[in-house]
C-alpha cells in the first residue's frame, strides 16, 4: 500500500515544483469478477482489472486536472505537466482550493472494508453460487417457469490519496453480491400473464452474503405473489414503501440535501437549515464510520476525516451534505462527503446514508392499516428536487383490513416530496444495509394513486 501512496506524494511534489500552489493526487486499482447464468447455463463471464491515477492542481484560484493509466515515472510526469498547463488557462474560481488542514485525517482502526476471503474465492465456486440461486428459485414454487438469470459479482480495490497540505493515506475494499430474477406464471393458464421479480444480497465481507438458497427462495416468493395483479380505482390512500423502494425515495432526498444542489438553488430544501421539514418520525443520518458497510471509509475523496452527520433529526433539517467546495460556496464547513473518480473536481456523495429505524415492525404497521398500498416496485420514478413534485409507476400489494390482500399493477403514485416528508407517519424497524443508501419500510399518510 505504501508504494502507491509514495507515487501519489511524488506526483504532488512534482506539481508544486512546476508552479502549482496546491495539488492532490488519487490512485485507484481494482479487480472485478462477474458471471451471469440463465436457465442453468453460463451466459457470460467477465474478469477484469484496472489501475489509474489522477491529479488536480491549483495555480492560485485556477484548477486543472489530468489522469493516466500509465503509472510509470514518464506517465506520471506527463499527467502532472498536463494538469499544470490546463490550470494556467482556466478561469479563476474564488471558491477553488484544498480543504482546511484542520479537517484532514483518517479514522484509525479496522473499518472491515476488506475481506481476503473474497479474492480467494474460486471461479467455479462463484459460478456455482449463481446456478444454485437460480435452481433454488425454480425449486421454490412450480409457478416459476422461466428465469431472466442469476449473477454473482465480486470486486476488490484500493484507493490511495495525497495532497500538498501533507495528507497521505490509503485503504483497501472488497465486496460480493448474488442476485436472481425468476419469472412466474399461473398454473393451468397457457395464455396467462407472466410476472418477474428479483432478490439480491450484497456484502463487503464474504460471511455477510445470504445463502444462494435463501436468495433464490425469496426471489421466487416475490415473483409468485405478483401473479393475477389487479388494477384499482384512482384514489388517495396511505402508501407503505418496502425497504427496497424506500431506498429509492431516500436517494431523491439525498439529491435535495446535496450541497451542489443547495448552492445552485436547485433544491426545495435550500435555505431551510434549522426548520422543521418533515414529521418527527423521520431521522436521517450519514455515517461513513460504521464498520463493514458499503459507504464506509476512513477519509473522503479530499482527505477529510470521515464523520457522522445528522442530516434530519426528528423532522428538523440539521445539515446539508458538503465537500469543501460546496461548503465554501455556502459559508459552511465540509461534512466529509467529497466523492469523485480519479480525476476532476470532487462532487458530493453519501457515506452510509440512512433513515433511522423505528420501533414497530413492518408487519405491525400493515396490521394497523384499514387500507393502503404496499409498494414493492417503482418504475420510472421522477422526483423534481426544485419543486418537490414526485411521480412513479408502481406495483405492489393492496392492504385491506390489516392484511396484504392481493397484488396490484399498472398504477401511478404521485405527491410532493415537501408534503410526503411531513406526512411520513412512521419508519419500520427493518433497516438493512444493502448499499450505501439504506432505509426501513416507511409509511406516508396519504398519496394519490392513479388507476383506472
Amino acid at each position: 500500500m505504501s508504494e502507491f501512496v509514495e507515487v501519489a506524494q511524488s506526483a504532488v511534489k512534482r506539481a508544486m515544483e512546476l508552479g502549482a500552489t496546491g495539488a492532490e493526487c488519487t490512485i485507484s486499482e481494482g479487480e472485478e469478477f462477474s458471471v451471469n447464468v440463465r436457465m442453468r447455463e453460463v451466459e457470460n463471464l467477465k474478469q477484469a482489472g484496472s489501475r489509474g491515477a489522477g491529479i488536480r492542481v491549483l495555480v492560485g484560484r485556477r484548477t486543472g486536472s489530468s489522469y493516466t493509466s500509465d503509472l510509470s515515472r514518464e506517465g506520471m510526469e506527463s499527467m502532472v505537466r498536463a494538469a499544470v498547463n490546463l490550470a494556467s488557462i482556466t478561469t479563476e474560481d474564488p471558491h477553488a482550493g484544498l480543504p482546511d488542514e484542520a479537517e484532514l485525517g483518517a479514522i484509525a482502526g479496522d473499518l472491515r472494508m476488506y475481506d481476503p476471503a473474497i479474492p480467494a474465492m474460486e471461479a467455479d465456486w462463484r459460478i456455482a453460487q449463481a446456478k444454485r440461486a437460480e435452481e433454488a428459485a425454480f425449486a421454490a414454487d412450480p409457478r416459476i417457469v422461466n428465469s431472466e438469470g442469476a449473477s454473482f459479482d465480486s470486486n476488490t480495490g484500493a484507493r490511495y490519496f495525497a495532497n500538498s497540505s501533507g495528507f497521505a493515506g490509503g485503504y483497501q475494499t472488497s465486496g460480493c453480491g448474488l442476485s436472481v430474477v425468476p419469472v412466474a406464471k399461473q398454473n393451468g393458464s397457457p395464455n396467462g400473464k407472466m410476472e418477474r421479480d428479483y432478490w439480491y444480497s450484497n456484502s463487503r465481507l464474504a460471511s455477510g452474503l445470504e445463502s444462494a438458497e435463501d436468495v433464490g427462495r425469496r426471489a421466487a416468493e416475490r415473483a409468485v405473489r405478483r401473479l393475477n395483479a389487479r388494477k384499482i380505482a384512482t384514489r388517495k390512500a396511505p402508501i407503505l414503501f418496502e425497504p427496497r423502494t424506500a431506498r429509492s425515495l431516500l436517494g431523491d432526498l439525498f439529491d435535495a440535501v446535496n450541497g451542489g444542489a443547495i448552492y445552485r438553488h436547485a433544491s426545495f430544501l435550500a435555505g431551510k437549515l434549522g426548520e422543521k421539514i418533515a414529521s418527527a418520525a423521520l431521522t436521517v443520518i450519514d455515517d461513513p464510520t460504521m464498520p463493514g458497510l458499503f459507504g464506509t471509509s476512513p477519509f473522503d475523496d479530499e482527505g477529510v476525516r470521515s464523520r457522522r452527520t445528522v442530516v434530519i433529526e426528528r423532522g428538523e433539517l440539521k445539515s446539508y451534505l458538503l465537500n469543501s467546495y460546496t461548503a465554501r460556496k455556502l459559508d459552511l464547513k465540509t461534512t466529509g462527503n467529497a466523492s469523485r473518480g480519479i480525476t476532476g473536481n470532487a462532487g458530493v456523495g453519501p457515506g452510509n446514508f440512512f433513515i433511522e429505524a423505528g420501533a414497530r415492525s413492518e408487519e405491525e404497521i400493515i396490521r394497523g392499516l384499514r387500507e393502503g398500498l404496499y409498494v414493492t416496485e417503482l418504475i420510472g420514478a421522477n422526483a423534481n428536487t426544485v419543486t418537490g413534485d414526485y411521480s412513479a409507476g408502481a406495483a405492489g400489494l393492496w392492504i385491506e383490513n390489516g392484511e396484504l390482500a392481493y397484488p396490484v399493477a399498472e398504477i401511478t403514485i404521485a405527491g410532493n416530496l415537501k408534503q410526503m416528508l411531513l406526512d411520513l407517519d412512521q419508519a419500520a424497524s427493518n433497516l438493512e444495509f444493502r448499499g450505501s443508501i439504506a432505509a426501513p419500510a416507511i409509511l406516508i399518510g396519504e398519496m394519490t394513486i392513479s388507476g383506472h
